[in-house]
């Protein structure tokens, strides 16, 4: 079973507790076991991760980019300054989703851009949880076209 990583920045361990108007009621243990769920009905294991540290989030991607098939990546507020988040993703070589639960392009000026996005094959946006299921159904579709 090929393995992705579901990678989650900034604040997302307050998911449940946030707006739930842009984010919803799910906190984050549930939706990584929604997605997780989503995955294995794909055909792919789940490896996730949560950090609130920019560096924390790059180590992971560096040391486990080896050992994976994909990443689906929701960076938070990392989403838009972090071009060492962009540059990781670059330098894993693998396919990249990007997700959010909101619709960045109609929030605050500052959210509308993403400097991760550019690394990634997609962002998925604005649909809650469905966004991660699209992403896995997008991403399982790029593994396979690489099988």
């Amino acid at each position: 079973m090929k393995t992705i990583l579901l990678i989650h920045g900034a604040n997302l361990n307050l998911l449940g507790k946030r707006n739930p108007f842009h984010y919803g009621n799910l906190n984050l243990r549930q939706l990584e076991n929604l997605v997780k769920k989503e995955a294995k009905s794909c055909g792919l294991k789940v490896k996730s991760f949560h950090s609130n540290h920019e560096g924390a989030l790059i180590d992971y991607i560096q040391q486990n980019s080896f050992s994976a098939s994909g990443i689906i990546i929701n960076a938070g507020a990392f989403t838009h300054y972090s071009y060492a988040l962009h540059d990781a993703l670059l330098d894993a070589h693998l396919p990249a989703i990007e997700v959010h639960l909101s619709d960045i392009k109609n929030r605050e000026n500052w959210r509308r851009k993403s400097v991760i996005a550019s690394a990634c094959k997609q962002v998925i946006s604005g649909e809650k949880e469905k966004s991660y299921y699209k992403a896995i159904t997008v991403l399982k579709e790029i593994i396979d076209l690489k099988a």
